[in-house]
């Protein structure tokens, strides 16, 4: 494998996103924009969204689709940047919707059955145009939200609750088949996986007490936190690592297929995979802590393509 920085200077990116012509676009939560990375690395601002973009996709009508947590605290552990807490100008999380045409940006929700989103953290579009998405919830350090997933779609138009009282949910991803939805939990670094009935249907129960009522799939050994995950395209979740930096394959069946380091700069904040090229073997990963996105060539497994390619 081959790691170039593709574009560095990034105010914690995240949630990177390939476009069918080789532009990807990442999230900065420090800087509240998406912001796009051309292939020779050229970085320009697509839309200046607030708050704090966590995760992006490509929805069904072309546009681009933000988890918005509503913001973080930036702060510093041994000279990296990290995000955390609850920002003084905090109002609410949110679901937004980016036109890459104009930089127009659309609030479409930032509540369910009146209940206000606290911190949507990653989405992830299914073959219907549904979207599902991660709220992971806000702390003050002493008090904390109990994570959710919700279910929404990209008109606008309906949003539901499908889990709740998760442990920091992150990462979300679904199987090439749609029939399986994975969900990565940060602190506890464990993967839960739910069986998918109908668009935005889920049915878990074959662990007692799992999270969010979802089945076991994977945890780790060591001390690390999970953050985001990509699925590629043969079934493997692919979770992203801080603190033991990397990205832990992981087999659907729930073995670790294998472990790989990402160290530049020593950052211990990688956070986000996705995948583009020709045959799917280029990985994009975010080096969050230093502000990197990175480009990794001859990745070992080909990624997965997206279910709504414009």
């Amino acid at each position: 494998m081959k790691i170039t920085k593709l574009a560095s200077g990034l105010l914690f990116p995240e949630g990177p996103t390939v476009l069918p012509n080789g532009d990807v676009l990442v999230v900065e939560i420090h800087r509240g924009t998406l912001t796009r990375v051309k292939p020779d690395g050229t970085v320009s601002v697509a839309a200046h969204v607030g708050g704090g973009p966590n995760g992006s996709a490509l929805g069904p009508d072309g546009r681009v689709y933000i988890a918005n947590c509503g913001g973080l605290r930036r702060f510093e552990v041994g000279g990296f940047v990290f995000a955390g807490g609850i920002p003084d100008d905090y109002k609410g999380g949110s679901i937004q919707a980016v036109d890459l045409s104009d930089g127009s940006v659309e609030t479409l929700y930032t509540e369910a059955d009146g209940v206000q989103l606290r911190g949507p953290n990653d989405l992830v579009v299914d073959a219907h145009g549904g979207i599902y998405f991660t709220d992971y919830g806000k702390s003050d350090g002493v008090t904390g939200d109990k994570g959710r997933l919700f279910y929404a779609k990209a008109d606008g138009s309906s949003i539901k609750m499908i889990a709740g009282g998760m442990e920091g949910p992150n990462g979300i991803g679904l199987s090439p088949d749609g029939t399986r939805l994975y969900v990565s939990e940060t602190y506890t670094a464990r993967v839960w996986w739910w069986d998918v009935t109908g668009p935005g249907e889920i049915k878990g129960g074959k662990s007692l007490g799992g999270s969010g009522g979802g089945n076991f799939l994977y945890t780790v050994p060591d001390y690390t936190n999970f953050d985001s995950l990509g699925v590629d395209g043969h079934g493997n979740v692919c979770v992203a690592s801080m603190i033991h930096a990397g990205i832990s394959i992981v087999s659907p069946s729930g073995d670790l297929v294998r472990f790989v380091g990402i160290d530049v700069d020593d950052d211990p904040g990688i956070t986000n995979i996705t995948w583009g090229g020709h045959d799917m073997r280029t990985a994009y990963v975010t080096a969050s802590s230093t502000g990197h996105l990175l480009k990794i060539e001859n990745w070992p497994y080909p990624g997965l393509k997206l279910n709504h390619p414009t």
